[in-house]
Order: structure tokens, then C-alpha cells, then sequence
């Protein structure tokens, strides 16, 4: 069962619907089917969005391989509150004119530095699994 996983995945869909809402009333309100059209506040809600989609499957990926074989509850939902702290932070910065660089940079280490680290515990946990 994938409950640490499934709680986890549930607050980063929230995030990206609250995201995706943010384009589509932000097209209503500039009248633009596709693209930004040369708003600048729909452009970075597109980007928010869009840097969302990019990075959190793989982030979601990874936690449910790490709880799927077996580690334990706190060692996957760490990772995962990182992640959701980490793409919170960016978006953040990302929103607000002007971009705030710094929560960006800040949002996006957060982001990294937990896929690396996911990735590695996955490959350590599986090593350790492995060895008998």
C-alpha cells in the first residue's frame, strides 16, 4: 500500500489544480486561448504551472518505488514534505511581480536537492535490499 505516497501525491495535485486555476482565470480575464499573449502575469502563471508539471512526476515516481519496497513511512514522507515545501517556495517566487529570484532558487534547490536525494535512497534502500 502506497498510503505515505498517496497522502503525499493528494497535496501536490492540490497545489497544481490551485495552479491551474491561476492560467485559466488569468486567460479569461486576458482573453487568450493559447500561449500568453503577451501578458506577463499569465506568462508566469504558465511557467508556474508548467515547472510544476516537469519536476513533480518524477518526485511522485520516486517516493512510491521508495515506499513500495519497503522503507520506512518516515524516510519517504520526508522527502515528500520537502518537495511540496520546495514547489510551494517556487511558485511563490515565480508569481509575484516582479519574480522573486531568490524563492525561486531557493524553491528550486529544494526541488533538486530532493530528487537527488530520492534518488539515492532509492538505490541505497535497493542495495541494501538486495545484499543479503
Amino acid at each position: 500500500m502506497l498510503l505515505v505516497t498517496s497522502i503525499i501525491a493528494s497535496a501536490l495535485t492540490a497545489i497544481f489544480v490551485k495552479l491551474s486555476f491561476a492560467v485559466i482565470g488569468l486567460r479569461r480575464k486576458n482573453k487568450v486561448g493559447l500561449g500568453s499573449g503577451g501578458h506577463e502575469d499569465l506568462e508566469r502563471a504558465i511557467r508556474a504551472q508548467g515547472n510544476f508539471a516537469e519536476y513533480v512526476p518524477f518526485g511522485i515516481i520516486l517516493i512510491a518505488c521508495l515506499e513500495l519496497n519497503g522503507a520506512p513511512w518516515w524516510l519517504v514522507a520526508i522527502p515528500g514534505i520537502t518537495l511540496i515545501i520546495g514547489r510551494l517556495i517556487h511558485a511563490k517566487g515565480i508569481n509575484v511581480p516582479p519574480p522573486d529570484f531568490g524563492k525561486r532558487i531557493l524553491g528550486m534547490k529544494f526541488t533538486f536537492y530532493t530528487l537527488i536525494t530520492l534518488a539515492v535512497l532509492n538505490l541505497g534502500w535497493a542495495l541494501f535490499m538486495l545484499v543479503p
